[in-house]
């Protein structure tokens, strides 16, 4: 086992422990760092930060992730009334995000639309005023 390969196992054992631990683990472990020596804490939190996508997810992944929404209860009922409640949010959860997207649409085309007529009223009101210099 060459020397890189011994650290890389060694990091990812020490990963795979902090992780046992949680989130509150990696921030203990920060902590200490910066008590210790600043430069490993920083080290703690910019790998938390970037590597680890510590402030990244959402309960929807946690949730996925866990198995809780595909897993079966054992009671073919239940699994039936939970197959189809998450059917039917996820098709509210579609008609919501369409209904959001056409109230963008139509305030964006209130925008311009107000917009275009502030433009003409302007060159409207600039235009005879033009034709009077000439």
């Amino acid at each position: 086992m060459t020397t890189a390969t011994a650290n890389a196992s060694w990091l990812a054992r020490a990963e795979a422990w902090l992780d046992g631990f949680g989130k509150g683990g990696w921030i203990a472990a920060m902590v200490l760092g910066f008590i210790l020596f600043w430069p490993i804490g920083l080290a703690f939190l910019a790998y938390m930060i970037w590597g680890k996508k510590m402030f990244g997810t959402s309960c929807r992944k946690k949730i996925a992730h866990a198995g809780i929404a595909t897993s079966s209860s054992g009671n073919s009922a239940f699994d039936a009334y939970k197959a189809d409640t998450l059917r039917r949010l996820e098709d509210e959860q579609a008609a919501f995000d369409a209904f959001l997207e056409r109230l963008r649409e139509a305030k964006d085309k209130a925008e311009f639309d107000q917009f275009m007529d502030e433009n003409r009223r302007k060159r409207a009101a600039e235009a005879p005023v033009a034709a009077d210099q000439d």
